[in-house]
């Protein structure tokens, strides 16, 4: 069994990144007050909207059904398309460019945007499993398992970027739950937030989250070193039979003519 390449290992690194920044539920209680002041919802309404994003993971079936009958790439953009429809409606209805919409449009939008990631969670699952058929149960456990860092991702670029205008966190929540799930075909990495010291500065948390973005991007770049260091080594070894054979035979031929 031939190890895993290079090109294999990067993209179980944007498939981590893709699974990252695609758990957008997680930070929901960011944007929620502000959805229960302009609705004037109760509480109970508002639980219902936090369940209605779990509730859109019932219609997840749909996904499974499309990845049989059509293109993976087609199947993350209409993930893509339905978190940009869900998550982007809503923030133009909390920065007041849409003034009409009722308690039961957010509801079916929230629903909307959490069925939105069982898309991509879906095409991220594939490509594990045709990538690492012998190691499928952990490689889709190991990229499944950074879903949970999402309110963690977002909460430290939000804080970051505004820093000095904490009135407009909870817009930029839903606008960089839009943007970035409209995105998700980006590879890029991330790896445990654990050992990030509590005592930086906003911005120097976001310049901590961009290294670990990247630090995975060592596995697949060490692989390709050694496929090409491998490859010289064939090379070179092949010119020296070839030059010894050369010579053998200049040999044998001058002993021949003596």
């Amino acid at each position: 069994m031939t190890p895993p390449t290079a090109w294999q290992w990067l993209s179980l690194a944007g498939i981590i990144w893709l699974q990252s920044v695609n758990g957008t539920n997680t930070n929901f209680p960011a944007y929620s007050s502000q959805l229960k002041q302009l609705l004037s919802l109760s509480q109970l309404q508002l639980n219902n909207l936090a369940f209605a994003s779990d509730a859109g993971k019932l219609f997840g079936f749909f996904s499974g059904i499309a990845a049989f009958y059509l293109p993976l790439w087609l199947v993350l953009l209409i993930g893509s398309t339905l978190g940009l429809i869900g998550y982007g409606v809503q923030y133009l209805f909390i920065t007041n460019y849409i003034s009409s919409l009722s308690y039961t449009h957010i509801f079916l939008l929230t629903v909307v945007a959490g069925n939105s990631i069982c898309w991509i969670n879906t095409v991220c699952y594939v490509v594990t499993i045709r990538n690492f058929p012998s190691d499928r149960q952990v490689a889709v456990g190991l990229s499944t398992s950074y879903q949970g860092l999402s309110a963690k991702i977002y909460t430290v670029i939000v804080d970051a970027l505004f820093v000095s205008f904490p009135e407009k966190k909870a817009k930029a929540y839903l606008l960089f739950n839009h943007l970035t799930i409209s995105a998700t075909g980006i590879y890029a990495v991330i790896t445990s937030l654990r050992s990030m010291p509590s005592g930086l500065p906003p911005f120097g948390n976001a310049i901590g989250v961009l290294v670990f973005l990247l630090a995975p991007l060592v596995i697949p770049l060490a692989v390709k070193i050694r496929e090409i260091l491998a490859a010289k080594s064939w090379i070179n070894r092949e010119a020296k039979v070839y030059n010894f054979t050369v010579e053998e035979n200049v040999n044998v031929e001058r002993m021949g003519m003596g």
